[in-house]
C-alpha cells in the first residue's frame, strides 16, 4: 500500500509541475478568428457594417510579434440622397446604395505582455484595403493604402486557447477622401 501511495504522490507532483511549467512556456504565436463590427466613415454619414476578422501572429521576441490581419465587413448603408454621397463625392446624387463591402489586408508589429491569464497587446498595421459599392444606378470600387492603430486583450480560458477583444482605428483613402473607421473584433485565439 505504501508503494501505491508514494507512486500516486509522485504522479500528482509531476502533473502539478508539468501544469505549472506549461504556463511558463512562451508561445510562438497565435491564430485568431472572430466576429467584427465596423463603424465606417462614409463622408457625410456613418454605416454600421458586420463581418469577420482573422489574424496570424508569429513571435520574433517574447514581447514582440509580426501580424498578418485580414477582415471583411458588409452592409447596406441605406438610401443616398442629394448631398449625402458616401465616398463617391458628387457622382451618386441620384443613386441608391444597396450594398457596401470593405476588405482590409494589414501587416505589422504587435507588442504584448502576459500577466497571469491576461495578455494585453497593442499593434500598428499597414497595408491596403478594397471597397465595393453597388446601387441601382452605379457600381464603384477602389483600392487604397490603409493603416490600423489599436490593441486588445486575450483572456486565457484553457491552455493555448484565449478569448480576444480588440479595437482598432482603421484609416483609408478611398476615392481621394480620407475615412476614419472604428473596428471592434471579438473571437477565439489559438496559441501555438
Amino acid at each position: 500500500m505504501k508503494k501505491y501511495t508514494i507512486a500516486l504522490a509522485g504522479l500528482l507532483f509531476c502533473l502539478g509541475f508539468a501544469n505549472r511549467a506549461s504556463a511558463q512556456i512562451p508561445t510562438n504565436g497565435n491564430v485568431f478568428f472572430g466576429y467584427s463590427y465596423m463603424s465606417a466613415d462614409l463622408g457625410n454619414d456613418r454605416a454600421n457594417l458586420n463581418g469577420w476578422n482573422a489574424s496570424v501572429e508569429g513571435k520574433v521576441l517574447p514581447f514582440l510579434g509580426i501580424v498578418a490581419d485580414f477582415d471583411g465587413h458588409y452592409g447596406s448603408p441605406g438610401k443616398l440622397t442629394n448631398g449625402a454621397c458616401p465616398l463617391l463625392a458628387g457622382s451618386c446624387a441620384f443613386s441608391t446604395s444597396n450594398s457596401f463591402n470593405q476588405h482590409d489586408y494589414l501587416f505589422g508589429p504587435r507588442a504584448s505582455i502576459t500577466v497571469g491569464n491576461i495578455r494585453p497587446f497593442a499593434n500598428f498595421l499597414v497595408g491596403f484595403a478594397h471597397v465595393n459599392e453597388s446601387g441601382d444606378l452605379l457600381t464603384n470600387s477602389d483600392t487604397s493604402f490603409a493603416y490600423a492603430v489599436g490593441g486588445g486583450v486575450d483572456y486565457h480560458i484553457v491552455p493555448l486557447v484565449s478569448l480576444r477583444g480588440a479595437v482598432d482605428m482603421v484609416q483609408t483613402r478611398f476615392f481621394s477622401n480620407t475615412q476614419n473607421n472604428v473596428r471592434i473584433s471579438t473571437g477565439i485565439a489559438f496559441h501555438f
